[in-house]
């Protein structure tokens, strides 16, 4: 009965460990998606380009790399598979402006793209550079695989 009881008390307490991390606010998820609408602005149009990190071409985790760091002064990873691994994972009804959504464009290939809100993202596109796009459309809602909040 003990050995049962301590086990269970470990299990509640690891489980504690991965929670989620705190909804942001309204207001702050406005104001965030605000700024990455300008940040759209600013680079929209920029053709795609793998491993590019400039107005000459960007690749998609590159884009999401340099939002976080401009927008918010966060250091996240560079590649789609590291920040696939960063944060934690969220459900697609509880998306707020900012967090990371993945998708799955081929066998090994990934996407990734910044959450804006009302189903849209942000992202840079292999076909038609910086865009925002919506997760209704058929394309991506085939091609959606998870979302994670950093």
């Amino acid at each position: 009965m003990l050995r049962s009881l301590l086990i269970l008390s470990a299990i509640l307490l690891l489980s504690a460990c991965g929670s989620l991390p705190p909804e942001p606010s309204t207001k702050a998820s406005a104001q965030l998606e605000r700024q990455l609408m300008a940040f759209h602005q600013e680079w929209r149009g920029t053709p795609y380009r793998l491993g590019g990190m400039s107005k000459r071409g960007i690749d998609c985790s590159a884009f999401v790399y340099l939002a976080y760091k401009e927008l918010l002064g966060e250091t996240i990873a560079r590649t789609t598979s590291e920040q696939l691994n960063s944060g934690a994972e969220i459900s697609k009804d509880r998306l707020k402006a900012g967090d990371l959504v993945f998708f799955k464009t081929g066998w090994t290939t990934r996407h990734v793209g910044i959450y804006l809100s009302d189903s849209k993202f942000l992202h840079a596109s292999t076909s038609q550079g910086v865009m925002i796009s919506t997760l209704e459309n058929s394309y991506w809602k085939r091609k959606y695989w998870l979302s994670r909040r950093l």
